[in-house]
């Protein structure tokens, strides 16, 4: 795809001021700066952005060797990391946007593209998002180099390839895929290569939007690939036959294709005893039905099924509704989107002030509204036992999916009660089953049932038993290099 401010011309002659002209007359940008150099025999011009570059880099690797060296050929003399040969005028303006300093030699019909950019990406820091109580605490950064390298670290195999992809419309983008060749399935890598290149957008901003133009169902509240910023994480993925995808100026990469217990899973699961990460999987997932069902059993029991609780507790709970002047869906929509204002506020405040509002509104709301009888108590607990439920998931987007999917529940349980509950599982469970990652099963290894699948499902299997691939991914090969315990007692 061209550029939107591509030159109709764009070769090169031996004057150096007039290659320089027509460089700058693409560009009508005040950073954009020109220095004029003589050195012997050695004369031209350099053209770099100066809020793109390093000075010192210029100046080190660029000048003082043209100026020691008396050579004919300057590019012999360049002491920069890289450098390469424009081929016309507009892969020598792509690259000065990029950073790069333009030389152009006085007699030399050619650019060189010197590497010059200046260095401004952050420290590698643990991920706010996926923290964990043991392994690695290094995250990824906003630059796509290093966030490879920090995979390439903990995967030393030569089967494990990048493949860049240049996105080019209105700005550049640079992505790249990841995959251990031996592992992942070549049928997949193209489905996903095709998809990344079908990508037609003025401007790639993130993975978020990555993510929504090449996943399989748009409208489905269930994020279908994996958003992670751990380098820990996205190793262990690619070793089991998928694919990663990296995009550079975001810290994020995404990860294809996935099931819906990939969400659950944690770091944590596998650092941990295989007791340990069993028990606390278990609860992250019976707390994906606490936050959608909750709420809507709370809504059928006082308006339909009020029976089945019990003689001593029906008077506590009857006098309680009682006070409040609306039906029980209006309550607890209110106390929900009193939750999710707190919550909107704490993350777009500074941080010291949002646990501040997020905690003293949290107490004062809560007690305000039970003393003017709008909600009642009963709203207050089961409202705050579904928000602590929706948080236990290690995943931003299922987190974001489990917040939204309990409100069509709570109207669901209002029009018919249990039955409206079951009637929204079914339809749950339906979507859930077609649903897919990149064309494959979302619902794996449950539909379709693969038991031999279900060791590192609900529970996590000690790592001898765990010899075989997830296939969900339909790798290569399944079989694992795992031999379980070699050790004898002696």
């Amino acid at each position: 795809m061209p550029f939107w401010w591509q030159d109709k011309g764009g070769v090169f002659k031996k004057s150096a001021s007039e290659n320089a002209a027509a460089i700058i007359a693409l560009t009508d940008s005040s950073d954009v700066k020109q220095r004029t150099f003589s050195y012997g025999k050695v004369q031209g011009i350099l053209i770099y952005m100066e809020t793109m570059v390093e000075a010192v880099k210029v100046e080190s690797h660029v000048l003082q060797p043209l100026k020691e060296n008396g050579s004919r050929k300057p590019e012999a003399a360049l002491t920069v990391v890289e450098y390469e040969e424009a081929a016309d005028h507009n892969d020598a303006l792509k690259g000065l946007l990029r950073g790069k300093t333009l030389l152009f030699i006085e007699g030399n019909p050619a650019c060189l593209l010197c590497r010059t950019e200046r260095d401004a990406g952050r420290s590698i820091t643990e991920p706010m998002n996926e923290k964990v109580v043991r392994g690695p605490h290094d995250g990824f950064v906003e630059d796509i180099s290093v966030n490879i390298f920090l995979v390439r670290k903990r995967i030393e195999s030569k089967g494990l390839v990048v493949e860049y992809l240049e996105k080019v419309n209105r700005t550049t983008n640079l992505l790249a895929i990841m995959y251990e060749k031996d592992i992942a399935n070549p049928e997949l890598v193209q489905r996903l290569k095709k998809r990344l290149e079908s990508i037609d957008a003025e401007i790639i901003y993130n993975a978020g939007q990555i993510e929504e133009l090449i996943e399989d169902s748009t409208l489905s509240p269930f994020p279908q690939m994996l958003n992670t910023e751990r380098p820990d994480r996205v190793a262990a993925n690619l070793l089991e036959g998928r694919i990663a995808v990296f995009i550079n100026g975001g810290p994020t990469c995404l990860i294809a294709p996935v099931s819906f217990f990939s969400f659950y899973q944690s770091p944590d699961d596998y650092t941990s005893r295989s007791l340990a990460g069993s028990f606390y999987r278990m609860i992250r997932l019976f707390s994906f039905f606490f936050a959608i069902l909750l709420p809507a059993f709370y809504i059928s029991v006082v308006s339909f099924h009020s029976e089945i609780v019990p003689r001593d507790l029906i008077l506590q709970l009857k006098g309680s509704v009682e006070q409040v002047p609306y039906p029980a869906l209006i309550e607890a929509l209110f106390m929900e989107l009193t939750i999710e204002l707190i919550r909107e506020a704490g993350i777009r405040l500074p941080t010291p002030i949002g646990q501040t509002i997020g905690i003293v509104g949290g107490l004062v709301i809560g007690d305000a509204v039970v003393s003017a009888g709008l909600v009642s108590n009963f709203t207050i607990i089961v409202v705050a036992l579904t928000a602590i439920s929706s948080y236990v998931v290690p995943s931003i987007e299922m987190n974001t999916a489990i917040r939204l999917l309990r409100f069509p529940f709570m109207v669901s349980a209002s029009l018919f009660g249990f039955f409206g509950i079951v009637f929204a599982l079914m339809i749950l469970l339906i979507h859930l089953c077609k649903l897919t990652s990149l064309g494959m099963p979302y619902f794996s290894p449950l539909a379709p049932l693969r038991v031999k699948d279900l060791k590192d499902v609900f529970i996590r299997k000690t790592w001898w038993k765990l010899t075989k691939r997830p296939y969900d991914s339909k790798p290569q090969t399944l079989k694992r290099e795992n031999k379980g315990r070699q050790w004898v007692e002696k």
